[in-house]
């Protein structure tokens, strides 16, 4: 009889700190109760079967398989990175039930790459060779992105889902890889809205973006854009796209530090503010937005969230929103009501995450 073995992940949504993970700066990610769960069978040839409810599966596919731009390289690449960490010897059935809505730029990707791997470092439990922890199974699940699949992210949304504890925003320095746990609003909650539009890691803009911020890299003569000082950057005689793309990463990360202390002192108003000036950034410094988006932000906002901004990689996907708990169910109707393609998805706070 196979062996099964079974690990989960959850979404997770991004409360500031958009593209500053591979410039050398601060993120604030949390945890969402949205999610996924892989059961895992090893096999002795080299074949990835999956099954899922989420996905366009039954999928038959082969470790030995390039990446072709389906939702299953995330299966065959991380099968393979299992095998290459001495996990696995072979392929493997899996079967895959999410929660977390395709596209929607919360991590479905990172989620199954780590589940993944937590399942196969269950199947490899007995061996003599020590676990690997849970920061080791987040940088091999970057990996499989940057390397098998061709997305150049950076790393907090792997930290996020291996190591984000529900009702807490991970302060994560991506250069470090150090992280405290903050405590989220108990008065406010995170509210999580899907635009209606999709998006695509792999459809070459996030690609774009990070080739822009290279280039910055290369003029500057650092890795770390964030820590840029503002008025060099400002003055550079760098072109258009590369210095705007540097002053969003500047910024934004000082957006982060305001956002955690604002988290630590319980200034809504701060967190707020942050978000919102957050927004403006990716908008205009760094071109993320979509018309859609911004008008769905602006509505957010105008009903009477503290602060609004898109979240994740950008051209579509979701928003978050600060909105006081005992205003969020009046809100929500009249938001929705505005948007009608748009849909909750998710809410955190301290007290629970969920809706």
């Amino acid at each position: 009889m196979t062996d099964h073995f079974t690990a989960c992940a959850p979404g997770r949504v991004n409360l500031i700190g958009e593209h500053t993970d591979y410039n050398g700066g601060m993120v604030l990610p949390a945890a969402l109760s949205v999610g996924l769960e892989v059961t895992l069978a090893p096999r002795s040839d080299s074949a990835v079967a999956v099954t899922s409810n989420n996905y366009d599966a039954p999928a038959i596919r082969d470790l030995a398989d390039d990446a072709v731009g389906d939702w299953a390289d995330t299966c065959v690449g991380a099968l393979r990175e299992a095998n290459a960490l001495g996990l696995l010897d072979g392929g493997a059935t899996l079967d895959v039930v999410s929660t977390i809505p395709e596209g929607s730029g919360l991590s479905s990707s990172a989620a199954l790459i780590v589940a993944i791997l937590k399942a196969a470092r269950f199947a490899n439990a007995g061996a003599n060779a020590a676990p690997l922890t849970d920061i080791e199974i987040a940088i091999a699940a970057r990996r499989v992105e940057n390397q098998y699949m061709g997305v150049p992210c950076g790393i907090m949304d792997q930290m996020a889902v291996a190591l984000a504890t529900p009702g807490t925003a991970m302060a994560l320095d991506t250069r470090a890889l150090q992280y405290d746990l903050v405590a989220l609003p108990d008065t406010h909650e995170l509210i999580v809205v899907h635009s209606g539009l999709t998006r695509k890691l792999t459809d070459g803009r996030y690609g774009a973006r990070k080739a822009e911020c290279d280039a910055a890299k290369r003029y500057f003569g650092t890795e770390d854009l964030c820590l840029i000082d503002w008025e060099e950057a400002q003055n550079a005689d760098l072109s258009e796209a590369p210095k705007k793309r540097t002053l969003h990463c500047i910024s934004e990360n000082l957006r982060v530090h305001t956002a955690i202390s604002a988290l630590q002192n319980r200034d809504i108003p701060a967190l707020g503010q942050a978000m919102n000036e957050s927004h403006v950034s990716m908008r205009d410094l760094f071109e993320m937005s979509l018309p859609p988006i911004d008008a769905l932000v602006a509505s957010a906002t105008d009903l009477g969230a503290v602060g609004a901004r898109l979240t994740g990689g950008g051209f579509g996907g979701c928003i978050v929103a600060c909105i006081a708990k005992s205003e969020r169910d009046t809100w929500l109707a009249k938001l929705l009501d505005r948007h009608p393609e748009a849909r909750l998805i998710d809410a955190v706070s301290a007290a629970a995450s969920g809706t």
